[in-house]
């Protein structure tokens, strides 16, 4: 196609839109601080002269102190909203012929938790990109090291030459082969050779299975293919060279699909692990897949994926192109983040797995500011931002390819040159990890990269369209989304303690705007103590039939009950005016209220322990396989308890207390027939009263339910114990 128009005259590729309604939330978020304020001069106003009564006041007024605080940094992403849009038809029309090189890596870690065809599943998806095929390689960081994974996506290299052909010529979505054969029959009923696609699938499918079950790749196979060779010499996952294995080569004219279009490069990347050297995780593998790829096809557009999160929409790649080719502001622009997605979730989405509130209102207000978050996967990178490129004003985007490093070797000549960039001992000595690459020493490596981005003077997009760019598998039991927001509170907190934090490093770099941002999840994990505090000592007193409140009769109860309502209203809102449910909004507070109380609270004691040397941090893998009865019941909203954990001790104690301090304390109360004493005390009552029916769950798990993801009898007996022995000691 031809260039078109180019230059400062030409129309923008993408367009953003402030909010509405922005100086009507304005006001009212004005209103709800000069409530707050008003709180904290009750507070300091009427301070108790028993000295136990001063000191639980206090701390109380700490407390609120703290949620004041915390609640003016969660509207900084409410204040300047944005929201932004492309357009795709005026890209094709200037640069279809220079369109970028992009490199697409998909991660996978463990071949049991993350099985083999999901990981494939997701290479598929983005191999069928609408996007010109020869500029797409893929990646398949496997740090599993798992001659299972690499028998996977050699089946799917050559089921590739089908699917891809199929997906182009019905233009179908998505074009993740499981996803789409799992949808409505009648929407594709009438696509020609649907079943003898569906019928390769399935085959190859049977194969991978059959393989991962028996533990081993048929021999009859194995002397097939020269890269099983490399198995050979592997210890262990944690002990073997590098093996990188080129399975398309793209630049190869013969590497064609069955209609005889060409194929993207496909590329196999386990990197070397010795027990004598750090492998970092999740940010080890990426910097090696950044300077593999660099040697193989030096893209110069990174989009990088979890092996659970396919692409939903073929033209992802182009969307993104939008914001990184704009003549006006497109040089100023590291990376485009997508919101991350799910398809699994339930009807009324019982673990707020969806986080729909982030990604609909709090990403939108980071944007305004010169975001978003770069959450590690889902995002399209410029190549030398995370190469540590620092941003320039005279800084412009080149669509000319780079092929130094692209010397016309062959397949394996290449696999030989490029193996030493992922050795583990390659970053001695060098800025990988430090100043180059993605972040070491953090369990959320993508936001103190991002971050670090951004502090270089780099702004970054928010892209959230209609179909969402890729989806992935939320978690089906309570004890992954509690170990899950564990690791990411502890790693954010990390971030605040580290030299890198946004209200250190962050400053003269980034807007307040975006600084107060970075810390709304940076601070998650302190939330555990004001909450933990909120959640038993106005209980154990309202047991005790002291007021911590004022009375409903007194002046001061307005302020009160204006930050609580508004509070509740707005928040209900915001899910309202995004297509969610009331039950969806009620199950998200149940587990605010439950992260907060144990995930945010281990993920605190856990970085102090770190600060302070006691402890080093560990990546946790989120399990996507689940039990098929585990799977009935999340589809059925069932909250699944199942194993005893230290968690589920915290909140079944929690909940005991608060039943006990509620039914005890209201017989007291009746006995007591004073009037004047339920008006001093309605707030502790409503407070106690709204922790007993938000832990409804755990008190069926705990006493009604007799399936296999009810609480654990442990768990029951030491919560009941540890409850009442709380409330005697109170009391007596």
């Amino acid at each position: 196609m031809g260039n078109g128009s180019e230059g400062e005259g030409a129309l923008p590729l993408f367009e953003t839109k402030e909010a509405k309604f922005k100086n009507a939330y304005r006001l009212f978020a004005i209103s709800m601080f000069i409530g707050i304020c008003m709180i904290w001069v009750y507070r300091i106003t009427h301070i108790p002269l028993n000295l136990e009564e001063k000191w639980v006041w206090m701390l109380l007024f700490l407390s609120e102190l703290w949620f004041g605080f915390y609640w003016v940094l969660t509207q900084s992403v409410r204040w300047n909203r944005v929201y932004r849009s492309t357009f795709k038809d005026r890209l094709s029309h200037r640069y279809e012929d220079k369109l970028p090189g992009v490199d697409i890596f998909v991660c996978t870690a463990d071949p049991t938790i993350e099985p083999p065809m999901m990981a494939i599943n997701t290479v598929l998806s983005v191999m069928a990109y609408n996007y010109p095929t020869e500029k797409l390689s893929v990646y398949l960081s496997d740090d599993g090291g798992s001659d299972l994974t690499f028998y996977a996506l050699l089946e799917a290299s050559e089921f590739s030459k089908y699917w891809l052909p199929f997906c182009k010529k019905f233009n179908i979505e998505p074009r993740s082969p499981a996803a789409y054969f799992s949808t409505e029959s009648d929407l594709f009923v009438d696509v020609e050779g649907l079943s003898s696609i569906k019928q390769l699938y399935e085959e190859m499918e049977n194969r991978i299975e059959t393989a991962a079950k028996l533990g081993r790749i048929p021999e009859e196979i194995r002397t097939k293919h020269k890269g099983f060779s490399e198995w050979n010499s592997v210890s262990s996952q944690r002990d073997h060279q590098t093996i990188l294995q080129v399975l398309i080569d793209g630049r190869n004219p013969n590497a064609v699909d069955i209609d005889g279009g060409a194929l993207p490069t496909l590329v196999y990347l386990s990197r070397e692990k010795r027990p004598s050297h750090h492998h970092k995780f999740k940010a080890g593998a990426m910097n090696a897949l950044i300077r593999v790829s660099s040697k193989i096809s030096n893209g110069k557009i990174i989009l990088n994926v979890d092996c659970d999160m396919y692409s939903n929409n073929s033209e992802s790649v182009r969307d993104a192109c939008c914001f990184f080719m704009d003549e006006q502001k497109g040089h100023e622009i590291a990376f485009v983040q997508f919101p991350q997605s799910f398809d699994n979730l339930t009807k009324n989405d019982i673990y707020a797995s969806s986080m729909s509130i982030i990604g609909e209102v709090e990403f939108s207000g980071i944007d305004g500011y010169g975001g978003p978050l770069y959450i590690g996967t889902g995002c399209f990178h410029r190549r030398e931002t995370l190469s540590g490129g620092k941003y320039s004003e005279n800084y412009k985007f080149e669509y000319k390819e780079n092929f130094v490093n692209q010397v016309q070797e062959s397949a394996s000549e290449l696999e030989k040159t490029a193996k030493i960039l992922a050795d583990c001992a390659f970053e001695e000595g060098t800025q990988w990890g430090k100043e180059m690459g993605l972040k070491y020493g953090c369990p959320v490596e993508d936001v103190i990269t991002g971050l670090s981005i951004h502090c270089r003077g780099w702004k970054s997009v928010y892209f959230n369209p209609t179909r969402k760019g890729f989806l992935g598998i939320a978690p089906t039991t309570l004890g992954q989304t509690l170990v899950q927001h564990k690791r990411w509170s502890e790693g954010d907190f990390q971030i605040i303690l580290s030299k890198y934090g946004p209200l250190s490093y962050g400053v003269g770099r980034i807007k307040l705007g975006l600084q107060m941002a970075y810390c709304i999840y940076c601070f998650w994990a302190p939330n555990c103590l004001p909450t933990l505090y909120y959640s038993v000592i106005p209980s154990l007193y309202l047991l005790k039939g002291i007021s911590l409140f004022p009375r409903i009769t007194s002046p001061w109860f307005l302020p009160f009950a204006y930050v609580i309502i508004t509070e509740i209203l707005s928040s209900l809102g915001e899910f309202l005016c995004f297509g969610s449910t009331l039950q969806c909004w009620w199950n998200e507070q149940r587990i605010w209220l439950f992260k907060r109380t144990t995930s945010y609270l281990f993920g605190f004691i856990d970085t102090l322990l770190n600060v302070f040397g006691f402890a080093n941090s560990g990546f946790d893998i989120t399990a996507k396989l689940t039990d098929e009865d585990v799977s009935k019941r999340y589809e059925k909203d069932i909250m699944e308890f199942g194993n005893s954990s230290p968690m589920f001790i915290i909140l079944a104690t929690l909940a005991m207390l608060n039943l006990v301090c509620l039914l005890w304390g209201l017989q007291r109360m009746i006995m007591n027939t004073k009037t004047s004493n339920f008006e001093s005390l309605f707030l502790q009552v409503l407070l106690c009263g709204f922790l007993v029916v938000i832990n409804l769950p755990i008190y069926n798990g705990l006493f009604f339910r007799k399936d296999n993801g009810r609480m654990p009898t442990s768990v029951t007996v030491k919560s009941i114990i540890l409850a009442v022995l709380t409330c005697f000691l109170i009391l007596y």
